[in-house]
């Protein structure tokens, strides 16, 4: 079992960000030998070839597995909703935790039909965090904590981890992270989030820029944009984020808000997310952008922003499917096909 690092303060967790441990380069190397001898012409399954390879490389093995799938939903409550930045109040929160525990939401239903273990991680709902435009969200340790609780949950016995969450106005602070990380307008980064209307989101762009400036000289990493803006859940899927790094587990994002989550590590170390893919495209509008910043493409698109994790469990699919075919399609010489080169060998 690997034995997660101590973690008490932010510093800690960047200390941790510089040593994260790269790709297995022979786990690749064999993936990338087997591929071109399946029986099919060559990049014929396209993204899926590379999916089998990049499973193979952060699991650590080869071949690799997809047997043991797990989807975590941190769930947070954010001081923010104050400021009247959700169509929903924040003790929608705890129903919906209530309502996952009893297996009655979409993510309970995408998992058990896919194969996916269900963990729903409950993040202190009684003491919501700061208000952001009136204190920064979190202190130093309180979102240390939180990012330690992140990495310690990942099971190293995973072969895919979702990472998910559910938290009233948790698209308040994943869009004031991107408008911290990466500037630009603030009504570039808002969306509707639960619901809300056009003057509810011009709203909320005055309450992300407010936030934004007023904490802009105590920023100088994504950590500290974390501490200052965001929630205990995106912190504990930052910690996710690493963790699964350390333990060999590769990871699928879900939509807007814990792809935001993610976008804090580079910032310390840029090869942070190179283990991490993006589950689907939110039709939350920062979304878009935000993966054009990180260099990402989605894997689905269908048009959802609900969070949960659901877009990620999805894609659970799309993996299940590459390494199954990566690892039982004949070869060429065991299905007794002539491939192309052994054609242009006869001519």
């Amino acid at each position: 079992m690997n034995k997660m690092p101590t973690i008490n303060t932010l510093d800690d967790v960047r200390q941790i960000l510089t040593e994260l441990p790269g790709p297995d380069v022979e786990a690749a190397r064999a993936a990338q030998t087997r591929e071109p001898q399946l029986t099919k012409p060559a990049g014929s399954l396209g993204r899926l070839e590379q999916l089998a390879a990049w499973t193979a490389t952060w699991q650590g093995r080869y071949p690799p597995r997809m047997t043991t799938p797990n989807a975590h939903v941190f769930a947070g409550n954010h001081g923010v909703v104050a400021q009247g930045v959700s169509a929903f109040p924040a003790e929608v929160t705890k129903q919906m935790v209530a309502n996952f525990e009893r297996g009655g939401a979409a993510i309970n239903q995408i998992c058990k039909s896919i194969g996916i273990g269900l963990c729903v991680e409950q993040m202190d709902l009684d003491n919501p965090t700061q208000d952001f435009t009136q204190n920064p969200a979190m202190t130093d340790t309180e979102c240390a904590d939180a990012i330690a609780f992140g990495m310690n949950v990942v099971d190293e016995c995973s072969d895919v981890v979702c990472l998910g969450e559910m938290g009233i106005g948790n698209t308040t602070s994943a869009a004031a992270i991107c408008l911290a990380l990466y500037g630009g307008s603030a009504l570039t980064w808002v969306g509707p989030g639960t619901g809300l209307d056009k003057p509810g989101i011009g709203k909320k762009a005055d309450v992300i820029g407010l936030g934004v400036k007023l904490y802009k000289p105590h920023m100088h990493d994504g950590l500290d944009v974390m501490r200052c803006l965001g929630g205990r859940e995106l912190a504990a899927i930052a910690g996710a984020v690493i963790g699964a790094r350390l333990k060999k587990v590769p990871v699928l994002l879900d939509g807007y808000v814990s792809t935001a989550a993610a976008a804090v590590l580079p910032s310390v170390n840029k090869r942070a997310l190179d283990h991490c893919k993006v589950g689907h495209m939110s039709q939350e509008p920062g979304h878009k952008l935000l993966l054009e910043k990180l260099g990402k493409v989605a894997l689905q698109d269908h048009s959802m922003r609900l969070g949960e994790g659901t877009g990620a469990a999805l894609a659970v699919a799309l993996l299940k499917a590459a390494v199954a075919c990566h690892n039982d399609m004949a070869t060429f010489a065991e299905a007794g096909v002539s491939d192309k080169d052994a054609g242009e060998k006869d001519a």
